[in-house]
């Protein structure tokens, strides 16, 4: 059964081959996915790595978490759930076009 494993602290210059590698030295990897920004497409920092196994992950996050990559200090655990995101694009509750206070649009203006 595999495991997800969040991995912060990235450098931006890492890539998800280099990422790969340095947990292939540790056990099987399933996938890597390193969170980039959809506009600038640049690295956020963070990704994930899911190893084939548990126990795999656990070494990993022994092995790794606290050591030095691409000269930042990683933080390596068990990723948790995504939780459900709220009030994103324009059908959240953080206004949009004419939602505003005193924007005139569609009031009744005697």
């Amino acid at each position: 059964m595999s495991k997800k494993l969040y991995v912060g602290s990235l450098s931006y210059d890492a890539t998800e081959e280099s990422l790969r590698k340095l947990f292939t030295g540790i056990g099987e990897v399933d996938s890597v996915k390193i969170i980039t920004d959809l506009d600038t497409r640049r690295s956020k920092g963070f990704g994930f790595v899911e190893m084939s196994s548990a126990e795999d992950a656990k070494k990993a996050i022994e092995q790794l978490n606290g050591t030095k990559f691409m000269e930042r200090t990683l933080t390596v655990n068990e990723a948790r759930p995504q939780q459900p995101r709220e009030g994103r694009g324009f059908g959240g509750n953080r206004g949009g076009y004419g939602q505003g206070k005193g924007a005139g649009y569609g009031r009744d203006r005697r």
